[in-house]
């Protein structure tokens, strides 16, 4: 079977990865998310494989030059992330789709990639006071970080016309309604 591809991107504070969650939890059948690699240091609890694939800079940068990499980005100096090719192919030689919680930029790239056999869906949150209350519910924002995530935010959102779809997060339980309607109409075809 060559499975499907279905990417959710947003900005900070839209609720994508609570849906992913939902997604996940709802086909478990059907459905696995994808493993990142990135080239920062594992965290204390992080289980290499399971949170992500912890490579080292050397390394990342030896399988860029080899082509195995859907979509990969250094987000800061020499931190790197990505979706390699085999992590696709090995949920698809499990007869899943593979669902993708990634940055706007890594959507993109992944819908550039497998085209027609991805949905790209853009999850967003009407108001920007909206966001901001749920990035600060969170406890983890100065003042200034919040700034800058909202700048991030701002940036972000303007890139949403790109994707296949917009999913509004303002009920959540009408956008995991949603979402599972996306998935079951994109995943029959």
């Amino acid at each position: 079977m060559k499975g499907k591809l279905i990417i959710f991107s947003a900005p900070s504070g839209s609720g994508k990865t609570t849906i992913v969650r939902h997604l996940l939890d709802t086909f478990s059948s059907q459905l696995a998310f994808s493993v990142s690699a990135c080239t920062r240091t594992r965290r204390a609890y992080e289980v290499d494989g399971k949170d992500y694939y912890f490579l080292s800079i050397e390394d990342f940068r030896q399988r860029i030059a080899n082509q195995e990499f859907a979509e990969w980005e250094e987000v800061y100096a020499g931190n790197y992330y990505g979706t390699l090719k085999a992590e696709i192919q090995r949920l698809w030689d499990e007869g899943k789709h593979v669902v993708f919680d990634v940055d706007v930029k890594g959507g993109l790239k992944l819908k550039e990639a497998y085209e027609k056999d991805a949905l790209a869906v853009f999850v967003k949150v009407s108001s920007e006071a909206e966001i901001e209350r749920r990035l600060n519910s969170r406890g983890t924002e100065t003042a200034k970080t919040m700034a800058t995530r909202l700048a991030k935010v701002r940036y972000e959102q303007s890139f949403e016309h790109e994707f296949d779809t917009v999913l509004i997060n303002d009920d959540l339980g009408e956008a995991l309604k949603k979402a599972e309607d996306l998935i079951q109409e994109f995943v029959k075809e």
